[in-house]
Protein backbone atom coordinates (compact mmCIF):
# COMPACT_ATOMS: atom_id res chain seq x y z
CA UNK A 1 0.00 0.00 0.00
CA UNK A 2 1.12 3.87 -1.16
CA UNK A 3 0.24 6.11 1.21
CA UNK A 4 0.61 9.82 -0.16
CA UNK A 5 0.99 12.73 2.06
CA UNK A 6 0.49 15.70 -0.13
CA UNK A 7 0.91 18.79 2.87
CA UNK A 8 2.95 19.33 5.04
CA UNK A 9 2.60 17.09 8.43
CA UNK A 10 4.68 16.58 11.76
CA UNK A 11 7.33 14.29 11.07
CA UNK A 12 5.99 12.17 13.16
CA UNK A 13 3.10 11.39 10.57
CA UNK A 14 5.38 9.62 8.40
CA UNK A 15 7.01 7.47 11.00
CA UNK A 16 3.48 6.24 12.67
CA UNK A 17 2.29 5.58 8.95
CA UNK A 18 4.85 3.38 8.16
CA UNK A 19 3.80 0.03 9.60
CA UNK A 20 0.65 0.28 7.73
CA UNK A 21 2.71 0.90 4.10
CA UNK A 22 5.15 2.92 2.11
CA UNK A 23 4.68 6.35 2.93
CA UNK A 24 6.06 9.28 1.04
CA UNK A 25 5.54 12.98 0.18
CA UNK A 26 6.64 12.74 -3.64
CA UNK A 27 3.36 14.41 -5.39
CA UNK A 28 4.83 12.66 -8.71
CA UNK A 29 3.10 9.23 -6.92
CA UNK A 30 -0.06 10.35 -7.14
CA UNK A 31 -1.12 7.86 -9.42
CA UNK A 32 0.36 4.83 -7.74
CA UNK A 33 -1.02 6.20 -4.28
CA UNK A 34 -3.97 4.18 -2.09
CA UNK A 35 -4.50 6.52 0.00
CA UNK A 36 -4.01 10.32 0.47
CA UNK A 37 -3.43 12.07 3.32
CA UNK A 38 -3.78 15.90 3.28
CA UNK A 39 -4.62 18.89 5.12
CA UNK A 40 -6.16 22.16 3.37
CA UNK A 41 -3.16 22.86 0.59
CA UNK A 42 -4.67 20.42 -1.29
CA UNK A 43 -7.35 20.54 -3.19
CA UNK A 44 -8.93 17.44 -4.22
CA UNK A 45 -11.23 17.92 -7.25
CA UNK A 46 -12.34 16.12 -9.71
CA UNK A 47 -9.49 16.43 -12.06
CA UNK A 48 -7.20 15.44 -8.84
CA UNK A 49 -8.91 12.34 -8.35
CA UNK A 50 -9.18 11.16 -12.26
CA UNK A 51 -4.78 10.86 -11.92
CA UNK A 52 -5.09 9.06 -8.76
CA UNK A 53 -6.46 5.83 -10.59
CA UNK A 54 -5.69 3.64 -7.26
CA UNK A 55 -6.70 5.88 -5.13
CA UNK A 56 -9.04 3.61 -2.03
CA UNK A 57 -9.28 6.49 0.67
CA UNK A 58 -8.84 9.89 1.23
CA UNK A 59 -7.78 11.65 4.73
CA UNK A 60 -8.32 15.20 5.72
CA UNK A 61 -6.22 15.87 8.66
CA UNK A 62 -9.11 18.64 9.75
CA UNK A 63 -12.56 19.36 10.33
CA UNK A 64 -13.74 20.16 7.23
CA UNK A 65 -13.75 18.75 4.05
CA UNK A 66 -14.92 21.13 1.49
CA UNK A 67 -11.56 20.95 -0.32
CA UNK A 68 -12.34 17.22 -1.45
CA UNK A 69 -15.15 16.43 -3.91
CA UNK A 70 -16.68 14.34 -1.50
CA UNK A 71 -19.69 13.26 -4.22
CA UNK A 72 -17.54 12.71 -6.54
CA UNK A 73 -14.92 10.59 -4.65
CA UNK A 74 -18.27 8.51 -3.99
CA UNK A 75 -18.65 7.95 -7.35
CA UNK A 76 -15.14 6.94 -8.07
CA UNK A 77 -15.85 4.48 -4.85
CA UNK A 78 -13.33 6.64 -2.66
CA UNK A 79 -14.01 6.75 0.67
CA UNK A 80 -13.49 10.23 3.00
CA UNK A 81 -12.54 10.42 6.37
CA UNK A 82 -11.26 13.42 8.26
CA UNK A 83 -9.95 14.38 11.74
CA UNK A 84 -12.96 16.46 13.79
CA UNK A 85 -11.33 17.08 17.02
CA UNK A 86 -7.80 17.45 16.37
CA UNK A 87 -8.01 21.16 15.90
CA UNK A 88 -10.73 21.98 18.57
CA UNK A 89 -8.59 23.71 20.80
CA UNK A 90 -6.05 25.63 18.77
CA UNK A 91 -9.17 26.79 16.72
CA UNK A 92 -11.16 27.90 19.96
CA UNK A 93 -7.64 29.64 21.36
CA UNK A 94 -7.62 31.60 18.17
CA UNK A 95 -11.17 32.60 18.21
CA UNK A 96 -10.73 33.78 22.04
CA UNK A 97 -7.25 35.62 21.24
CA UNK A 98 -8.61 37.71 18.38
CA UNK A 99 -11.72 38.88 20.43
CA UNK A 100 -9.30 39.53 23.51
CA UNK A 101 -7.13 41.40 21.05
CA UNK A 102 -9.87 43.67 19.34
CA UNK A 103 -11.19 44.24 22.58
CA UNK A 104 -7.95 45.44 24.09
CA UNK A 105 -6.94 47.27 20.88
CA UNK A 106 -3.37 45.16 20.43
CA UNK A 107 -3.17 45.73 16.86
CA UNK A 108 -3.64 49.37 17.10
CA UNK A 109 -1.23 49.59 20.83
CA UNK A 110 1.87 47.42 18.98
CA UNK A 111 1.79 49.80 15.46
CA UNK A 112 1.77 52.85 17.17
CA UNK A 113 4.80 51.77 19.48
CA UNK A 114 6.24 50.58 16.59
CA UNK A 115 6.14 53.93 15.01
CA UNK A 116 7.08 55.60 17.78
CA UNK A 117 3.73 56.85 19.48
CA UNK A 118 2.90 57.20 22.37
CA UNK A 119 -1.04 56.82 22.68
CA UNK A 120 -2.51 55.81 25.53
CA UNK A 121 -5.08 58.41 26.24
CA UNK A 122 -6.52 57.31 22.51
CA UNK A 123 -6.78 53.63 22.84
CA UNK A 124 -9.75 53.19 25.10
CA UNK A 125 -9.76 49.56 25.72
CA UNK A 126 -13.42 47.21 26.58
CA UNK A 127 -13.70 44.46 28.88
CA UNK A 128 -15.43 41.22 27.27
CA UNK A 129 -16.49 40.94 31.11
CA UNK A 130 -20.78 41.46 30.93
CA UNK A 131 -20.82 41.23 27.43
CA UNK A 132 -22.76 39.03 24.87
CA UNK A 133 -21.12 36.91 22.61
CA UNK A 134 -22.93 35.16 19.90
CA UNK A 135 -21.63 31.96 18.42
CA UNK A 136 -22.79 31.32 14.98
CA UNK A 137 -22.57 27.39 14.83
CA UNK A 138 -22.52 25.56 17.94
CA UNK A 139 -19.97 22.50 17.25
CA UNK A 140 -16.72 21.48 18.93
CA UNK A 141 -15.14 24.53 18.00
CA UNK A 142 -17.79 26.75 19.13
CA UNK A 143 -18.28 25.08 22.60
CA UNK A 144 -14.97 25.50 23.71
CA UNK A 145 -15.28 29.21 23.05
CA UNK A 146 -18.29 29.20 24.50
CA UNK A 147 -16.48 27.58 27.90
CA UNK A 148 -13.58 30.41 27.65
CA UNK A 149 -16.39 32.96 27.50
CA UNK A 150 -17.95 31.87 30.58
CA UNK A 151 -14.92 32.00 32.43
CA UNK A 152 -14.24 35.78 31.39
CA UNK A 153 -17.66 36.31 32.40
CA UNK A 154 -19.55 36.72 28.99
CA UNK A 155 -23.11 35.65 28.53
CA UNK A 156 -23.48 33.58 25.20
CA UNK A 157 -25.76 32.64 22.86
CA UNK A 158 -25.66 30.82 19.90
CA UNK A 159 -26.93 30.19 16.82
CA UNK A 160 -27.92 26.80 15.40
CA UNK A 161 -30.45 25.58 12.23
CA UNK A 162 -31.67 22.85 14.77
CA UNK A 163 -31.82 24.66 18.28
CA UNK A 164 -30.80 21.96 20.84
CA UNK A 165 -30.02 22.47 24.44
CA UNK A 166 -26.17 23.31 25.41
CA UNK A 167 -24.62 23.63 28.91
CA UNK A 168 -22.31 26.58 27.78
CA UNK A 169 -24.92 28.67 25.61
CA UNK A 170 -28.53 29.44 25.08
CA UNK A 171 -28.84 28.04 21.49
CA UNK A 172 -32.04 29.76 19.42
CA UNK A 173 -32.71 28.36 15.98
CA UNK A 174 -33.26 31.84 14.56
CA UNK A 175 -30.35 33.74 13.72
CA UNK A 176 -31.19 37.33 13.37
CA UNK A 177 -32.70 36.98 17.26
CA UNK A 178 -29.39 35.07 18.28
CA UNK A 179 -27.10 38.01 17.03
CA UNK A 180 -29.49 40.83 17.75
CA UNK A 181 -27.92 42.09 21.43
CA UNK A 182 -24.61 40.34 20.19
CA UNK A 183 -21.40 42.83 21.48
CA UNK A 184 -19.00 39.95 19.81
CA UNK A 185 -19.94 37.67 16.99
CA UNK A 186 -17.72 34.31 16.47
CA UNK A 187 -18.47 32.13 13.42
CA UNK A 188 -18.00 28.55 13.56
CA UNK A 189 -19.50 27.19 10.43
CA UNK A 190 -18.57 24.77 7.68
CA UNK A 191 -19.30 25.92 3.88
CA UNK A 192 -22.21 24.58 2.32
CA UNK A 193 -25.23 25.67 -0.12
CA UNK A 194 -26.87 26.27 3.50
CA UNK A 195 -24.13 28.36 4.63
CA UNK A 196 -22.67 30.20 1.94
CA UNK A 197 -23.30 34.22 2.74
CA UNK A 198 -25.21 33.53 5.59
CA UNK A 199 -23.94 36.83 7.47
CA UNK A 200 -25.15 38.96 5.15
CA UNK A 201 -26.90 42.61 4.87
CA UNK A 202 -29.88 41.18 6.66
CA UNK A 203 -28.19 40.28 9.13
CA UNK A 204 -25.77 42.84 9.46
CA UNK A 205 -29.24 45.20 9.98
CA UNK A 206 -30.50 43.23 12.75
CA UNK A 207 -27.37 43.79 15.07
CA UNK A 208 -28.08 46.51 17.79
CA UNK A 209 -24.80 47.12 18.88
CA UNK A 210 -22.38 47.06 16.50
CA UNK A 211 -20.40 44.21 17.35
CA UNK A 212 -16.63 42.90 16.26
CA UNK A 213 -17.45 39.78 13.94
CA UNK A 214 -14.46 36.74 14.71
CA UNK A 215 -14.51 34.13 11.78
CA UNK A 216 -12.03 30.97 12.05
CA UNK A 217 -15.03 29.29 10.14
CA UNK A 218 -15.33 29.71 6.80
CA UNK A 219 -14.84 32.73 4.51
CA UNK A 220 -17.70 31.92 2.16
CA UNK A 221 -19.80 32.09 5.05
CA UNK A 222 -19.96 36.02 5.12
CA UNK A 223 -21.12 38.37 2.48
CA UNK A 224 -17.81 40.10 1.92
CA UNK A 225 -19.20 43.49 0.17
CA UNK A 226 -21.91 43.79 2.75
CA UNK A 227 -19.11 42.99 5.47
CA UNK A 228 -16.94 46.20 3.54
CA UNK A 229 -19.80 48.27 3.24
CA UNK A 230 -20.60 47.58 7.22
CA UNK A 231 -17.03 48.38 8.39
CA UNK A 232 -16.81 51.62 6.71
CA UNK A 233 -20.37 52.64 7.90
CA UNK A 234 -19.64 51.39 11.32
CA UNK A 235 -22.77 49.25 11.92
CA UNK A 236 -19.95 46.24 12.47
CA UNK A 237 -17.43 47.34 14.49
CA UNK A 238 -14.08 45.47 13.40
CA UNK A 239 -13.60 41.86 11.61
CA UNK A 240 -10.85 39.69 12.35
CA UNK A 241 -10.48 36.77 10.20
CA UNK A 242 -8.17 33.91 9.71
CA UNK A 243 -9.99 32.25 6.88
CA UNK A 244 -9.84 33.37 3.34
CA UNK A 245 -11.97 32.30 -0.06
CA UNK A 246 -8.32 30.77 -0.75
CA UNK A 247 -4.67 30.34 0.12
CA UNK A 248 -3.48 32.81 -0.15
CA UNK A 249 -6.97 35.31 -1.15
CA UNK A 250 -6.83 36.81 -4.17
CA UNK A 251 -5.38 40.53 -4.24
CA UNK A 252 -8.62 42.39 -4.84
CA UNK A 253 -10.39 40.41 -2.10
CA UNK A 254 -12.48 43.34 -0.43
CA UNK A 255 -11.70 42.87 3.07
CA UNK A 256 -7.93 42.86 2.88
CA UNK A 257 -8.03 46.51 2.93
CA UNK A 258 -11.12 47.44 4.94
CA UNK A 259 -10.58 49.75 8.17
CA UNK A 260 -11.14 47.96 11.82
CA UNK A 261 -9.64 44.32 10.62
CA UNK A 262 -7.32 42.18 11.75
CA UNK A 263 -6.15 39.43 9.61
CA UNK A 264 -3.87 36.31 10.54
CA UNK A 265 -3.44 33.73 7.37
CA UNK A 266 -5.04 30.54 8.06
CA UNK A 267 -2.98 29.66 11.11
CA UNK A 268 -6.29 28.04 13.12
CA UNK A 269 -5.16 25.27 13.18
CA UNK A 270 -0.83 25.37 13.02
CA UNK A 271 -0.42 24.61 16.51
CA UNK A 272 2.10 21.86 17.44
CA UNK A 273 -0.01 20.31 19.84
CA UNK A 274 -2.99 19.95 16.82
CA UNK A 275 -0.56 18.79 14.02
CA UNK A 276 0.39 15.86 17.04
CA UNK A 277 -3.53 15.22 17.51
CA UNK A 278 -4.27 15.01 13.81
CA UNK A 279 -1.23 12.18 13.68
CA UNK A 280 -3.30 10.43 16.35
CA UNK A 281 -6.10 10.50 14.97
CA UNK A 282 -5.15 9.63 11.32
CA UNK A 283 -3.62 6.58 12.88
CA UNK A 284 -6.73 5.49 14.64
CA UNK A 285 -8.51 5.75 11.04
CA UNK A 286 -5.79 3.59 9.58
CA UNK A 287 -6.29 0.91 12.40
CA UNK A 288 -9.78 0.60 12.07
CA UNK A 289 -9.07 -0.10 8.74
CA UNK A 290 -7.17 -2.34 9.15
CA UNK A 291 -8.85 -4.47 11.71
CA UNK A 292 -11.70 -4.71 9.68
CA UNK A 293 -9.64 -6.05 6.71
CA UNK A 294 -10.03 -3.19 4.36
CA UNK A 295 -5.96 -2.69 4.34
Amino acid sequence: MLILLSDLFDPAMKERLLKFGEVTDNPDTLSEADVIVMRSTTKCGREFIDKAVKLKYIIRAGIGTDNVDVPYAGIKGIRVFNTPKASIYAVAELAFAMMLAVSCRLVEAHNSMAEGKWIKKELSRNELYGKTLCLIGMGNIASEVAKRAAAFGMKVVAYRRQAKKSPYAEVLSEIKSAVKDADYISIHLPWNKETERIFDEKIIDACLRKPAVINTGRAQCIDEHAMLKALEDGRISYYASDVWPSDPPPENYPLLKAPNTLMTPHIGASSRENLLRAVDEVEDIFKKLKFSGEI
